[in-house]
């Protein structure tokens, strides 16, 4: 058995990014500025002309993985900050119509399923949301913050204790841009 004395792994660096590596990793673009702190003992990180180059020596089977981990989580924040995230909702009722408001950082649902009191999702970090007629558009520069809130509208309209065959409403992920 012959162990690997290192693994290294290079990201490329668009020419509009700018990347600063200390305790956290800034990455500036021209959609705006993703900072993260990447905490795993065994990997290093350092800027090479225009790359990112994470290595790990005598690596375990943890190792391997979080280098790869890593190397996703920059590759999302670098395109981020290029590019955005832009996720498409759809607002479906069969028997109640909802009315779906955006006030600071919160969603408010009012009218689901009829009920009296409105149901509420939380908008977390950087995201955006729009509301334009059935369409609910989340966008941002983060990729988990936009995800987190596309989870919490999904999760504000799960329905409990009723025939998901028969109660199809609620707020649905339909594209991911």
């Amino acid at each position: 058995m012959v162990l690997a004395a290192n693994i290294t792994e290079e990201i490329d660096i668009p020419e509009d990014v700018n990347v600063t590596i200390g305790d956290n990793v800034i990455i500036k673009g021209p959609q705006g500025e993703v900072s993260r702190k990447f905490t795993y003992p065994n990997i290093s990180m350092k800027k090479e002309d225009d790359k990112i180059v994470l290595e790990t020596s005598f690596p375990k089977k943890k190792d391997k993985s979080m280098i790869g981990t890593t190397r996703a989580h920059i590759n999302n924040m670098i395109t981020g900050v290029t590019e955005g995230f832009t996720y498409h909702m759809k607002i479906v009722f069969a028997h109640f119509p909802m009315n779906v408001k955006v006030s600071g950082n919160k969603v408010n649902i009012d009218n689901f399923l009829g009920e009296r009191h409105p149901r509420t999702a939380k908008i977390v970090g950087s995201a955006k949301v729009n509301v334009k007629g059935d369409e609910v558009t989340v966008t941002g520069i983060n990729k988990e913050d936009v995800g987190q809130t596309v989870a919490n509208l999904e999760q504000a309209t799960k329905i409990k204790g009723r025939d998901p065959r028969v109660f199809q409403d609620g707020i649905y992920l339909i594209d991911k841009a």
